[in-house]
């Protein structure tokens, strides 16, 4: 792992991995365990150093989820997690806006302080805030490595010619 000062400008450019899109939008859905699953994936599968930033991300997620469950030493104890891997990042990475996220995530955890234990279960979900994210899709091309494009639903490099159909995107980035 990298060290946390060490991240880089460089650490926040590029496309998110597709799993991690995914996650984000049922994260946003406020299907907590689901996102958890698919920024999983995308953790697991991710060479960069950004995939410590999926794992801040889904520990979040799962901090929500144990507050949705009443499991109050469960989202203290994964909240604390997730600042190890949350912290030190861009305001907005990749796309994704840290610096908020991050805002919203302390609100959340102010308030689960205030009820407490015993009153957990009076949280109010509505104070569980969307990930605010660039929902545009980037594509990198797996041949060569250029940025791709998308129009009419064929994504196209236009370094080396290599396309494809919106509709093969899962078989393309899975």
């Amino acid at each position: 792992m990298r060290n946390v000062a060490s991240r880089t400008i460089e650490d926040c450019a590029g496309s998110l991995h597709a799993k991690a899109m995914e996650g984000l939008q049922l994260f946003n859905e406020g299907k907590f365990f689901e996102a958890h699953e698919e920024l999983e994936t995308a953790w697991k599968e991710e060479p960069e150093a950004v995939r410590d930033l999926y794992r801040g991300i889904l520990q979040i997620a799962v901090t929500y989820l144990h507050i949705t469950r009443g499991n109050y030493d469960g989202a203290v104890k994964v909240y604390g997690r997730s600042l190890k891997w949350t912290n030190g990042w861009n305001a907005v990475c990749r796309g994704i806006n840290i610096q908020q996220l991050r805002v919203d995530a302390e609100r959340v955890m102010q308030e689960v302080g205030r009820l407490g234990k015993e009153r957990i279960r009076e949280f109010d979900i509505s104070l569980l805030k969307p990930v605010q994210w660039n929902q545009k899709r980037q594509w990198t091309c797996d041949r060569c490595g250029s940025a791709m494009y998308e129009k009419s639903c064929k994504v196209t490099c236009p370094n080396c010619g290599n396309r494809f159909d919106c509709s093969d995107l899962n078989l393309y980035f899975d």
